[in-house]
């Protein structure tokens, strides 16, 4: 083979990577590897976060994510025995232990306490979103306001934005969550008729509850919260109170080093 048509080989295969979004995906990821976030903050508009205080959340409370699965139709494969696999499991906001939700940072010398700690974490509905720049369709796109959103009807389960998040905030509907949202009304659990049920094939994630937000609510999460641990609003509001939780307490993100700019803090 000659080293001309060698080259166009290389090149060609390249060029493929390219148009499945692989290389995108693992270039969002490692480009950053290592660095500090080069996110740029430009304070003009809104751009909503939220701020989880750890020291309040109760060791084995799930109420937030009860809560948001409940009013969001998210199913339930697992608990159902349709399929005992993680692969299956749907899920918006859920707990992990801290070295899993911070694995970038040292736990040299740390308190049993928080090393053993598990701490709720939900799409970070970055600044930078990696998921919308891979994503082939702009099902995944992000609002003004610093929503990153799931169009249901655009998604076709290519699952390059799940390859592309650092941070494991998408789930895939292998199986038909409609098919386990009838199981659910059989076993006298009401859905959410406000809110839509999705397909098999389909990429889902915590919307921040866009869909409240409209009506002028809360996130459920916040409302249903029992000991006031998430505090949700405007980070670019001065006077806004979430801006002065994190002017009075230290507060880290997860992997800030990969440059996406999350848009949800921790106290810890």
């Amino acid at each position: 083979m000659d080293e001309n048509r060698r080259d166009f080989l290389k090149k060609a295969g390249v060029g493929s990577l390219v148009g499945l979004g692989v290389v995108s995906a693992i270039g969002v990821i490692a480009e950053k590897e290592g660095k500090a976030s080069t996110v740029s903050e430009d304070t003009s508009g809104t751009r909503l976060g939220m701020v989880v205080d750890t020291r309040k959340c109760p060791e084995g409370c799930t109420i937030c994510s009860e809560v948001c699965h409940s009013i969001h139709n998210v199913p339930d494969f697992r608990q159902a025995d349709r399929s005992p696999d993680l692969k299956h499991e749907i899920k918006w906001i859920w707990k992990e232990p801290y070295h899993n939700a911070f694995p970038s940072k040292s736990g040299a010398f740390m308190s049993e306490s928080l090393l053993s700690r598990k701490v709720a974490v939900l799409c970070n509905h970055c600044k930078s979103p990696s998921c919308v720049r891979v994503c082939p369709t702009q099902a995944t796109f992000k609002r003004s306001d610093g929503i990153v959103l799931m169009d249901f009807h655009r998604c076709i389960g290519c699952r390059f934005c799940m390859a592309a998040c650092p941070y494991g905030s998408r789930s895939f509907n292998w199986q038909d969550p409609r098919e386990e949202s009838g199981k659910q009304v059989k076993g006298g659990k009401d859905i959410n008729p406000e809110f839509p049920t999705r397909e098999r094939g389909v990429v889902e994630k915590c919307n921040f509850c866009a869909e409240r937000l409209a009506k002028n609510l809360k996130p459920a999460c916040v409302e249903k919260c029992p000991e006031g641990a998430l505090t949700f609003g405007d980070l670019n509001n001065p006077n806004s109170e979430i801006r002065s939780i994190l002017k009075s307490n230290n507060t880290i993100q997860r992997k800030p080093e990969l440059g996406t700019g999350p848009s949800v803090f921790y106290i810890v």
